[in-house]
């Protein structure tokens, strides 16, 4: 005998969602690392593609879910009615999809390479139960089904360390029948790294020392970014934040993984491809704009973040990075 749904009846439920189709575009480039969202309560995505034409992130979200982007390539971003988050290369955020979708982009003729940990409200509101008074309002808001805090919260550096994490979360350091029990492990000093936002005045000393180097942070790309073609000194910075140059240089190096010269150099080959794309520079007009005198030492540095020589950019387009 068949039953109501098998006969068609127009009540029967919708099928579940899957992301699955969301990623069919990129093929290999979506790999599920570990858990299930309605299983676990959590699942961790590695994610390694070359997006030809902007593509839709946002089918990938799960109704319910707050999700946490640990973003190492490629620009996109994530937005509703009251909030948006900007994803930059090197950076970190997380958002709460409600039942309507977000709108959420990830920009064309770029690489991408980023990791996720989606969390299920179940699943954070027994872990984190107690804590509501320290939780960042998007999570609060997710957690009690709340519609009066925004939906995305604020994008930060990821740091070094963080950077590893990644690296780690994709060759799990354990045994087969370990695993379950790690990967939880690891979700959860995620979210209570990302998710808890205590009071000012209970923070604790480690946390504000680790606070305050972000800022600095941050405050050093913003200056480097005014001025690309005459960057101020290290000494400079260094007088301009109000810390030792030497001690800036440490905290950068130990936040981003790279030096203060090393990320001046990313920041002009992301402004040159910005130039070239527009069509309104020429190669040497870009060189200079970005601080570059030698054309040939342009070039070589071009070269060697892009695959291609600046003349071709953006006609060829680089191949996607291997593991």
């Amino acid at each position: 005998m068949k039953s109501a749904a098998s006969a068609g009846n127009p009540r029967r439920q919708a099928a579940p969602f899957t992301e699955a189709d969301a990623w069919r575009d990129v093929g290999k480039g979506w790999q599920p690392l570990f858990g299930s969202f309605h299983g676990a309560g959590y699942s961790i995505e590695w994610h390694d593609f070359f997006a030809k034409r902007e593509f839709d992130w946002g089918a990938s979200f799960h109704p319910g879910c707050v999700e946490l982007c640990l973003n190492l390539e490629g620009n996109g971003f994530v937005e509703s009615k009251n909030s948006r988050a900007e994803f930059a290369p090197g950076t970190v955020g997380f958002y709460h999809r409600k039942n309507e979708p977000l709108t959420a982009k990830r920009a064309a003729n770029e690489p991408h390479q980023f990791l996720t940990v989606e969390f299920s409200t179940a699943f954070l509101a027994k872990h984190l139960a107690g804590m509501e008074t320290m939780l960042h309002p998007v999570v609060r808001a997710a957690i009690e089904n709340s519609s009066a805090a925004p939906t995305t919260g604020a994008t930060v550096r990821l740091t070094a360390a963080q950077q590893q994490l990644i690296s780690t979360l994709r060759q799990p350091p354990v045994y087969a029948a370990a695993q379950s029990l790690w990967y939880q492990c690891k979700a959860l000093e995620l979210a209570v790294t990302f998710f808890l936002q205590p009071p000012p005045e209970t923070e604790m000393f480690c946390s504000r020392q680790q606070r305050v180097a972000q800022e600095r942070v941050e405050q050093v790309i913003f200056l480097l970014k005014q001025n690309l073609a005459t960057p101020p000194t290290l000494e400079e910075l260094g007088k301009k934040i109000g810390c030792s140059h030497f001690y800036l240089s440490r905290i950068f190096s130990a936040q981003t993984g790279h030096t203060i010269t090393q990320h001046l150099r990313e920041l002009r080959m992301e402004r040159a491809a910005e130039l070239l794309k527009s069509r309104e520079h020429n190669v040497t007009e870009t060189a200079l704009e970005v601080g570059y005198n030698s054309l040939s030492h342009f070039s070589a540095a071009f070269h060697e973040t892009f695959g291609c020589c600046p003349g071709l950019y953006p006609l060829k387009t680089p191949t996607q990075k291997k593991d």
